[in-house]
């Protein structure tokens, strides 16, 4: 398995920045950790992550207005999830995820299950492994399991196959 894969890891929420970041140190705190893992929507544009995104994000009600424009773990959060997520799913699609993974805990425990098993299914698809089954999961984690596993399946064949 590819070291940067193996390595690949999000900030749980512990990890996020404790101070409230403006957005240009939001773009550049989430490329920090996403850049080598997803693709920009143009061609043509570097960059991965911009202000503009985010402001859309904001202005079609995905993630909560900052507040005196700055940005606080729970829009960083929401933000990571978004940005892998929308890999292979639409804004809309990703809202209702969203929406559903805070409907039974919080938003902390949320996101700390999404990057754990984002990190799991990554692993195992690099390993060209399979999930073993477990019937013990409710319908919110089996979700949970099966978006991060498309992300990481499309990571599979863009890093392996198509060499991007």
């Amino acid at each position: 398995m590819n070291e940067e894969i193996k390595n690949f890891h999000l900030p749980r929420w512990i990890e996020l920045p404790t101070i409230d970041l403006y957005i240009d140190q939001l773009v550049c705190f989430l490329e920090q950790y996403l850049a080598d893992y997803i693709k920009s929507d143009n061609e043509k544009e570097e960059k991965i992550i911009t202000k503009t995104m985010i402001n859309n994000y904001v202005k079609h009600n995905v993630i909560k207005p900052p507040v005196n424009k700055k940005y606080n773990k729970e829009h960083i959060a929401s933000l990571f999830v978004i940005f892998v997520l929308k890999e292979v799913y639409s804004i809309h699609d990703i809202k209702k995820l969203i929406e559903l993974a805070i409907e039974t805990s919080s938003v902390e425990q949320a996101y700390d299950r999404f990057c754990g098993e984002l990190e799991k299914a990554i692993r195992i698809v690099f390993a060209e492994k399979n999930y073993i089954k477990n019937s013990k999961l409710s319908q919110e984690q089996y979700i949970l399991r099966n978006v991060v596993q498309s992300f990481a399946n499309k990571l599979y064949v863009q890093k392996v196959y198509l060499k991007k």
